[in-house]
């Protein structure tokens, strides 16, 4: 997969740096030792984070930033990252997917960066492009129905929108079935090194958890 950073997105922040893992896995339902390392952060961050606080995590704020920079409000359209460790500290639940989302889910809220996990299979054409959203445009958020993304930054493939900071779209989602992952970090912070940490520490996560060799991992800008 061929990945473009618009003019758009270099405009608001020329720091990006992303980073896209691509790996052959196995999905399943469920994963218990999975779990005990969410559950096991999760009690880290009550101990260490308050909801107004996590909002200074250096991945977190510069996201944020961004949002604001591209006209959208990040209090109500969270990045997912921001949503999932504000309700680990409000005392709820994570949902629970499946084993590769909740995997991404583990890596976006240990490292603090909203990541986008794909079904490779799924999309269209070989190149994805990171651009804002705009007036109008379709999107249809995973469990979410239509959502308004005008402002939002989002990749598209060669049919539209695939994946926002907020939410991912039902049209590239990872299924039980899915076997082709693609994984995109999104480092609005330009913390080159980090973001390398986290794909790396998501190729471990599917050693351990998914019957893969971990894949590998493209650096992009």
């Amino acid at each position: 997969m061929i990945i473009h950073v618009s003019q758009e997105i270099e405009n608001v922040c020329p720091s990006f740096v992303g980073a896209a893992v691509e790996a052959y896995c196995k999905n399943t339902p469920y994963s218990a030792p999975l779990w005990e390392e969410i559950n096991s952060l999760a009690e880290r961050y009550k101990a260490e984070l308050t909801t107004e606080s996590l909002k200074q995590m250096p991945s977190i704020e510069a996201t944020r930033k961004v949002y604001k920079a591209c006209g959208k409000d990040p209090s109500r359209y969270r990045p997912a990252s921001e949503a999932l460790i504000r309700r680990m500290l409000q005392g709820k639940s994570l949902y629970q997917i499946d084993t590769l989302v909740d995997l991404i889910n583990l890596a976006s809220i240990a490292y603090g960066y909203s990541i986008g996990g794909f079904d490779a299979d799924k999309f269209h054409g070989d190149t994805l492009t990171l651009g804002v959203g705009r007036a109008g445009e379709p999107y249809e958020g995973i469990g979410r129905g239509m959502i308004n993304i005008e402002g939002l930054p989002v990749y598209r493939d060669a049919d539209g929108g695939v994946g926002t900071p907020t939410s991912d779209n039902e049209r590239t989602k990872i299924d039980l079935q899915t076997t082709h992952l693609l994984v995109l970090i999104n480092g609005y912070d330009g913390n080159e090194q980090r973001v390398r940490e986290n794909a790396e520490f998501i190729q471990q996560l599917l050693r351990k958890y998914c019957d893969s060799d971990g894949g590998s991992y493209t650096i992009y800008r």
